[in-house]
């Protein structure tokens, strides 16, 4: 028994920023410059009052329109993301009710971030592969405008907002290979969310002062750009070497890396340090901006739509970043 991704569907936030909007608040960065120094020409904001649960709550709603499989087939939904509706309850049990699922279901939280698809992906093989459930419904929905300073340039020109569904079942052969995981949680303070939860909540002096951008009540998110471009070096490629040797497989078995769409430079040196040629590289952060865990799902459900993951395919997976956490697979087709 072995286990497959069925179906995918993602859903960007409706708020299209381009280099020239971008431009005008920052006068000081020309579109040229912008793409440049980025690699993003278009990135999306949610509108008002929009958080991750429901970019991915209208994912799925476009999964199940889109498909044939119904609400009442839902054995396991998992949510992943990094924006919970509250503290608690699970923001999984707030999408199972709204989205019509019925009550004799597992639902869980999983917030993982960047290395969320994979995350994610590994945990629904383990519930459908040891016989818990037959499938389980993925959503994943980050928002990482809503906690970006908004004169914070480098976040506003990189990250999307976004949400995606993916279907997960049983089968007979095995589309999912082994994973590989990994974390190093010295990495925390480079890439995290300030003034968010329990920790260091947003009390009135911090609300106070951020006043003249609304307080961000939320958070704000930092980012220590040098050191997650030494570890995303570093770690990806000792990652996908794990990868191809748990799987038993060689670096010319596989046919397409598709790898977190962290940023353009990240990206072009990993291809470089593995010597990925071209056409096995797949590239979708330029109209689409960092979506966080749904990068992954986005850009294979693009490469399918351009015929480049075909039956026989052999597509290595690897999420990285905020954890510092990393993990993958390789999708045989």
């Amino acid at each position: 028994m072995g286990c497959t991704i069925k179906h995918i569907e993602y859903h960007l936030s409706s708020l299209k920023v381009t280099n020239k909007d971008l431009s005008f608040a920052f006068p000081n960065y020309s579109e040229d410059e912008i793409y440049k120094k980025i690699g993003v020409k278009t990135r999306f904001n949610t509108e008002k009052n929009i958080i991750g649960s429901d970019l991915a709550f209208l994912a799925a709603e476009d999964l199940f329109n889109n498909s044939d499989y119904k609400k009442a087939d839902v054995q396991f939904l998992l949510f992943c993301t990094e924006g919970l509706d509250y503290i608690a309850p699970m923001t999984a049990c707030i999408l199972q009710d709204k989205l019509g699922l019925n009550n004799n279901i597992g639902a869980l939280d999983l917030p993982a971030g960047c290395s969320g698809f994979t995350n994610a992906l590994g945990m629904a093989k383990a519930i459908v592969e040891s016989g818990q459930s037959d499938n389980v419904l993925l959503l994943f929905g980050d928002t990482p405008g809503l906690v970006s300073h908004p004169n914070d340039f480098p976040l506003r020109a990189l990250f999307s907002d976004a949400g995606a569904a993916v279907w997960v079942e049983k089968t007979d052969s095995n589309q999912l290979g082994n994973f590989v995981y990994g974390v190093d949680g010295s990495g925390a303070k480079h890439l995290f969310v300030d003034h968010s939860c329990l920790r260091n909540p947003p009390n009135a002096d911090w609300l106070e002062e951020n006043a003249d951008v609304g307080g961000m009540p939320r958070g704000q998110m930092k980012m220590n750009g040098l050191e997650v471009f030494s570890f995303s070096l570093k770690e990806v490629p000792l990652l996908v070497n794990a990868i191809l040797e748990k799987n038993k497989l060689n670096f010319e078995d596989i046919d397409l890396f598709v790898f977190h769409q962290a940023s353009n430079i990240i990206l072009k040196s990993i291809q470089k340090k593995l010597k990925v040629s071209d056409e096995k590289m797949a590239y979708y952060i330029e109209d689409n901006g960092n979506t966080v865990s749904v990068s992954i799902p986005l850009a294979l459900k693009k490469a399918e739509r351009e015929g480049r993951i075909k039956i026989g395919s052999k597509v290595l997976v690897a999420g990285f970043g905020i954890g510092f956490s990393w993990s993958g697979t390789v999708l045989k087709y």
